[in-house]
């Protein structure tokens, strides 16, 4: 094992929130904050950082947003929480910082140094989320009525991007596995098979939409898909929310670009350690138009952009561009040891590659737990574990749990996952033993018949009316078990037995279902829809 035990972290600096000091190579909560090495003090700053910190080390007579003022108004709740250097360096955009929309400076610096990182032509900022950039990428490629091809199980954004776009969907329904309930990738086959369905009937598509890997860590053959795609000059967008971190250490699998991908987005802050909200959109070949893209996220994103986000990509680009095969040696070490231990458990299943046969790659920091040979469901494997353990998880599901091990993972807290774990198979005889039944070998969404578009769907007036009532009409909601935010209805599509019975099924289990104007799944709302007897 490399490094420290109980250790996986290496950064750049660490900051003690108590009391607004800086931790050089201190040791807190098992996590090494490395600093003080010379050679790391010799580098310089990244380039949108260290113009953040010397606009915030002006002594500035301010009379510009935010309101806080630098925080000399700060709120007292919150500066108690945070301290008052978050709010110092909380600028707007002021000439020294450059200006999103109009790059010229340290933010046109930064993204071109993370183009270089990650091998693209061209890269963007976004503080909107990985959601803006599926967005904009939906957008600059499909105009109204063009077909998009994409999977079925693909996150809700690319949905709404439908919706602003006025593009019409060609789903790919994925693989599913029933033992687990989840879905898993695309194949190239699939992609083949939907283009030449659309080349019959005089179509094209307008690009193809990827999601890879998927939540639970699923990776398809992009190096293929992309070569059928570039053969019909069709861009590849791909949706790479959680694999900012592929690509950089031998044992993970090749990133998106890497596979020949036009258009990849992807939430940096998701493994790699920028903040929450904060991603990038990666752009390579010139298929698709640059400006296009420019000019889509103008659109979209807040023309008040938060510098904190902005530069904290700035901050995990530099982290990860320093030495990234040791930066990620321990976490993947101890996301393997984990893994081993696991599956010595009785009643314990860990998903893997022989789960999904047909792809080529699985993301080893994604550790998915199933529960059902215990007779529980996952929702009351988290409730036990969380409970009692104090172990917070990224995904639970009706038969498993998904974690992530990133860089800051520490082995205290695989052991406790691992004991919490080994005491659910000890003692699962003593929890109520789950008897609904079990859900149908297909998934909940493979039998999809669009009435309407989503985009008209989502404009067209609609009423309420009960669950019941609702089967084999059009559903005017997206509704979906969220986390993961992958919709089981969709704005235009007609309501099946099988996806009401889905939902139901979940949400007793204890799943929070997001998108239904009725949480509680009483009453959907539908479409007013002419001749609904169809």
């Amino acid at each position: 094992m490399a490094g420290e035990e109980g250790s996986t972290a290496v950064q750049e600096y660490g900051q003690d929130e108590s009391n607004g000091t800086v931790n050089n190579g201190s040791i807190t909560n098992n996590t090494v904050l490395c600093s003080n090495s010379p050679e790391l003090q010799k580098k310089s700053q990244p380039p949108l950082v260290s113009a953040l910190k010397a606009s915030a080390e002006v002594n500035a007579a301010s009379f510009h947003f935010p309101g806080h003022n630098r925080g000399h108004a700060a709120p007292a709740s919150l500066t108690r929480l945070i301290g008052i250097r978050p709010y110092a360096h909380d600028l707007s955009s002021i000439p020294e910082l450059d200006n999103l929309f109009c790059p010229q400076g340290p933010i046109l610096e930064a993204q071109e140094e993370a183009a270089k990182l990650f091998g693209s032509s061209e890269t963007w900022f976004l503080v909107n989320g990985t959601t803006c950039g599926v967005h904009a990428a939906i957008m600059a490629t499909c105009s109204p009525g063009e077909f998009l091809i994409l999977p079925r199980n693909c996150h809700l954004s690319a949905i709404s991007a439908l919706v602003l776009s006025g593009a019409l969907p060609k789903y790919i329904v994925p693989d599913y596995k029933n033992d687990w309930d989840i879905a898993g990738g695309v194949t190239p086959l699939q992609v083949l098979n939907t283009i030449q369905e659309l080349e019959s009937e005089g179509k094209k598509a307008a690009a193809v939409f990827i999601t890879s890997p998927t939540y639970h860590g699923v990776c398809s053959n992009l190096s293929d898909i992309s070569e059928l795609c570039h053969t019909r000059k069709i861009p590849l967008i791909v949706d790479e929310a959680h694999g900012a971190h592929l690509g950089f250490h031998s044992k993970l699998p090749s990133s998106a670009l890497q596979q020949g991908a036009d258009l990849v987005v992807q939430s940096t802050h998701k493994v790699l350690c920028s903040l929450t909200q904060s991603s990038m959109l990666h752009m390579s070949g010139d298929i698709v138009d640059k400006e296009k893209i420019s000019r889509c996220l103008q659109t979209l994103q807040s023309t008040s952009p938060s510098y904190l986000l902005l530069a904290s990509l700035d901050a995990a680009r530099a982290q990860l561009s320093r030495s990234p095969d040791i930066l990620f040696d321990q976490v993947i070490a101890l996301a393997n040891e984990a893994k081993c231990s696991l599956k010595q458990i009785p009643g314990i299943s860990v998903l893997d590659n022989s789960s999904f046969p047909n792809f080529p790659a699985f993301d080893p920091l994604r550790l998915t737990i199933g529960f059902w040979e215990l007779g529980i469901s996952g929702y009351k494997a988290n409730e036990v574990l969380c409970r009692d353990f104090g172990i917070v998880r990224e995904l639970v599901g009706n038969k498993s749990i998904t974690y992530v091990l990133n860089l800051g993972t520490c082995r205290d807290h695989v052991q406790r996952l691992i004991s919490g774990v080994k005491y659910l198979a000890a003692t699962c005889s003593t929890i109520q033993q789950s008897k609904d039944r079990l859900l149908t070998d297909h998934a909940p969404f493979d039998d999809i018949i669009m009435r309407l578009t989503p985009r008209d769907a989502f404009f067209a007036s609609k009423r309420k009316v009960t669950v019941k009532e609702s089967i084999g009409k059009v559903s005017g909601e997206l509704i979906c078990p969220y986390p993961p935010g992958i919709p089981v209805l969709i704005p235009g599509e007609v309501i099946t037995e099988r996806a009401v019975d889905y939902l139901l099924n979940v949400r007793s289990k204890g799943a929070d279902i997001t998108g239904a104007s009725n949480p509680l799944l009483s009453s959907i709302v539908v479409c007013n829809v002419a001749d609904e007897n169809y």
